[in-house]
């Protein structure tokens, strides 16, 4: 019969148990999951079973972790993705997050672009940890990607992004995410890419303070290179700061939107 085991697929003889595919594949995992849940040994095995068998603490090695990642994306689309690379100027509320996101995902390399430290305040809703305060935002952010996914290059600048260092930094990269706070710094990097760089399309965003409806945050194609999202409006003043919850729904819009370039989907 045949059965599943990390996500790879194989044969196994009638009436084995869950300990023999132990045995037989992994035979120092301590956690085994059958069919979503975790289950004893003695469970007699039937056609078609997915079987997860882990060891606590062990990171999978980079075959196995394709695997995984394939058997959820599909091997084309993530075959696709590991060859992708996406830039990200700013890696603050937005940058981070989409960071994590493509971390997650398995796009191939990120080229990641700040000058900033982590501060108290940028807790609230940007992805480092308390005991990285004072830490320069790159070193900081390329180790917790490395924590979620080894196997992720991750290109870290710390730098100040201009016009004369944009073409160098961004030059491999078929999506840049703009995730700056100034408007100016904004436009300074929007300008140069499509300007300088005809084959890098940007993924920007503009209105996304405060608690305002999830809907009006959106997605829209400004021109054939550059896309814009938020809800166009919402500034951050008293009142209405920058909070984890809308600033998160922006970034995977950036993070899904860089994605769908990757994979040809540019609507």
């Amino acid at each position: 019969m045949k059965i599943r085991i990390n996500e790879l697929a194989v044969t196994v003889d009638t009436g084995m148990t869950l300990q023999g595919a132990v045995q037989l594949r992994k035979a120092d995992a301590d956690v085994c999951i059958l069919n979503g849940f975790p289950a004893s040994g003695e469970t007699v095995l039937t056609d078609g079973d997915e079987i997860f068998l882990i060891r606590r603490g062990e990171i999978p090695t980079e075959e196995e972790l394709e695997s995984l990642m394939a058997a959820r994306h599909t091997p084309g689309v993530h075959s696709r993705l590991k060859q992708g690379t996406v830039g990200i100027a700013g890696v603050g509320g937005l940058g981070s997050a989409v960071a994590v996101a493509l971390a997650r995902i398995g796009v191939g390399r990120l080229v990641i672009a700040d000058f900033d430290v982590v501060e108290p305040s940028n807790l609230n809703r940007q992805q480092y940890f308390i005991d990285q305060i004072g830490r320069y935002k790159v070193d900081a952010l390329a180790e917790n990607l490395k924590r979620i996914n080894p196997y992720v290059t991750v290109d870290a600048h710390c730098l100040q992004v201009s016009p004369a260092n944009i073409r160098s930094l961004f030059s491999g990269c078929r999506v840049v995410i703009e995730a700056f706070d100034r408007a100016d710094m904004k436009a300074m990097l929007v300008n140069s890419i499509l300007e300088m760089m005809p084959h890098c399309t940007v993924v920007a965003a503009s209105g996304l303070a405060g608690y305002g409806p999830n809907n009006t945050i959106a997605t829209r194609r400004v021109s054939r290179r550059l896309y814009l999202v938020g809800d166009g409006t919402s500034e951050a003043a008293p009142g209405n700061g920058l909070m984890a919850p809308r600033v998160g729904i922006a970034a995977c819009h950036q993070a899904n939107q860089a994605v769908r370039i990757l994979l040809g989907e540019e609507e």
